[in-house]
């Protein structure tokens, strides 16, 4: 049975054996390690948190900044499946969790309480996740990158498709053109999942548009499963190597320096 008013909690996968970024979690950004900032930032939501980790060295940092850390299997395939150890490891402590990536130092608790907001009063939505309204500004060759992930909704909000190509195609004109002829919109790789549906989903076998676009929510549509998005406005940043660390502190200097 699934409840109006559910129970929340945040876990944040975090490895330390990134290909492109090894220790990434302990990387500092703003004087802070980039696992302690996601969790003091998912935290200001209002909800429980806690890091899914298979290195002593995360655990350690993340219990000495006063959060919880769970140790997790090595091998797994996926963030999903690292979550869903570390939920029953905690005894299985709320009705819904947030996926939150430990790469996202500048995760808003504005976009955490509307993936909640998903759920509340809805015992029908069993994933939901975060889309972002293209900023035309970027200019249309930035759809191009096929590391921003787009996405199509129905009527009503839910996933129709998510591709690393561009979605929609715009028919009879130039490709020039199509920012004034379309919306897009990209996704934002934050998870939001009932326990049993997440449950489900990490005994699902890869399925064929997952394996051909590195994508793990297209294995659950494939299922039949329906995903709510929620619209956020806020930027985020994914660390991925270390320029994108440089970056970012870029960014957070120009930030406070706006705010002085």
């Amino acid at each position: 049975m699934r409840v109006e008013n559910p129970e929340f909690i945040v876990i944040i996968p975090a490895r330390y054996g990134s290909s492109r970024f090894p220790g990434k979690p302990l990387a500092k950004i703003g004087g802070e390690e980039m696992i302690v900032r996601v969790c003091r930032r998912a935290s200001e939501a209002g909800v429980k948190v806690a890091v899914a980790t298979d290195d002593e060295r995360i655990r350690e940092c993340v219990e000495n900044a006063g959060f919880t850390a769970v140790m997790t299997s090595a091998d797994h395939q996926s963030g999903t499946d690292r979550v869903y150890e570390a939920f029953c490891k905690l005894g299985k402590p709320a009705d819904v969790v947030i996926n939150v990536q430990g790469d996202e130092p500048f995760i808003a608790p504005s976009q955490i309480r509307a993936l909640m907001e998903c759920f509340i009063g809805d015992p029908a939505t069993r994933i939901a996740t975060l889309v972002r309204e293209f900023d035309k500004s970027k200019g249309f060759e930035a759809l191009f990158d096929p590391n921003l992930v787009k996405v199509t909704c129905d009527a009503s909000g839910n996933a129709l498709c998510f591709s690393r190509s561009i979605i929609p195609y715009v028919r009879g004109c130039e490709w020039q053109e199509w920012l004034d002829r379309a919306v897009f919109h990209t996704h934002v790789g934050v998870y939001a999942y009932r326990r049993d549906t997440l449950a489900e989903v990490t005994r699902l076998e890869r399925s064929s548009l997952e394996k051909a676009e590195s994508l793990e929510q297209l294995r659950w549509l494939e299922n039949g499963y329906k995903i709510k998005t929620a619209q956020t406005s806020e930027p985020t940043i994914g660390i991925d190597t270390p320029a994108d660390l440089e970056a970012a502190e870029e960014w957070l200097k120009a930030k406070n320096r706006a705010a002085e």
